[in-house]
């Protein structure tokens, strides 16, 4: 009895030896790097492609590394997919596609792919070859002889002779052709300042306008004729600078101020929604025609005793 007991112990320590050895193996396999590469097909004819498939599996906690490919012997790239990732239960996995062809007839072998020491992929075969040639089959040209009809000769110098004709009649149009006289545009008479100023205050005195309108286009037309006739920039000017520059005209006081007191009336009105009465209205028109008359009657006097003078 004593002798069976100890056996029986001696059996259970060694199952639980085997047993913890074989659960340490797994999880060191587990651990390690696993590798791989297949082929969708082992013959291929020459120029027909191969799926090469690479498959790396990466536990936990290890540096995640690839093949690195750039050629291969007797196999020409067609194409080279991006590496795809994902996850698994143990870490990692990295695949990857390649379309390989080869136009070499022979056996040759995908050699072994090393991605670190010890861990590398399998040798894979490959049998290169020609299309089947059947020794039974009739011999013939790649193409048969087709017949070539003779081109029928053109009479090309008629077409010749008529391009020689045309361009001979262009460059006669061309020469005598009536060369239209040159057409002379006269130039415009400058326009009297004086007699613009007096049109435009007769139109307006016969338009009927809103008092705004009114006394704008009254003013408008007195800076413009100050402008032309006495070179005073006042178009765009305030009131108050016009009638400083104003001042060099050498008007009479009276005139001078009666013509401020109708531009400032303007502004009144164009401002400050004056309303004015027509006795106003007829006030700044005449104010302002007289002075025109009365500044253009200052330029013919000057003029006249420059030309006494010389």
């Amino acid at each position: 009895m004593m002798f069976n007991r100890m056996i029986k112990k001696i059996f259970y320590k060694a199952a639980i030896f085997i047993t913890c050895l074989c659960c340490t193996a797994i999880v060191v396999a587990q651990q390690q790097v696993t590798v791989s590469a297949t082929v969708d097909k082992n013959r291929i004819l020459i120029g027909e492609q191969i799926e090469l498939k690479l498959s790396v599996d990466v536990p936990e906690n290890e540096v995640i590394r690839f093949f690195s490919i750039d050629s291969l012997p007797h196999f020409e790239f067609l194409d080279k997919q991006k590496i795809d990732t994902t996850n698994t239960n143990h870490g990692t996995r990295l695949m990857q596609v390649i379309r390989i062809t080869s136009f070499d007839s022979g056996s040759w072998m995908i050699p072994s792919l090393v991605l670190a020491e010890n861990i590398a992929t399998d040798s894979i075969p490959i049998e290169v070859s020609f299309s089947p040639f059947d020794p039974n089959q009739a011999y013939h040209d790649i193409k048969d002889v087709i017949a070539v009809e003779e081109e029928k000769k053109q009479d090309w110098w008629w077409y010749a002779a008529g391009g020689g004709l045309l361009l001979l009649l262009i460059i006669l149009y061309l020469i005598f052709r009536k060369k239209p006289k040159p057409v002379t545009k006269q130039a415009d008479e400058p326009v009297d300042a004086y007699k613009e100023a007096m049109t435009g205050l007769e139109l307006l005195r016969k338009q009927k306008t809103d008092p705004k309108t009114y006394y704008s286009s009254l003013i408008d037309i007195f800076r413009l004729y100050v402008f032309k006739k006495k070179g005073v920039l006042s178009l765009q000017k305030t009131t108050d600078d016009l009638v400083m520059q104003l001042r060099s005209i050498n008007l009479q006081k009276e005139q001078f101020d009666k013509l401020a007191q109708a531009l400032r009336l303007g502004d009144f009105v164009k401002f400050a929604k004056y309303q004015p009465s027509e006795a106003d209205d007829n006030s700044s028109w005449e104010i302002i025609r007289q002075t025109i008359m009365t500044i253009e009657q200052m330029e013919v006097n000057t003029a006249s005793t420059e030309k006494n003078k010389e």
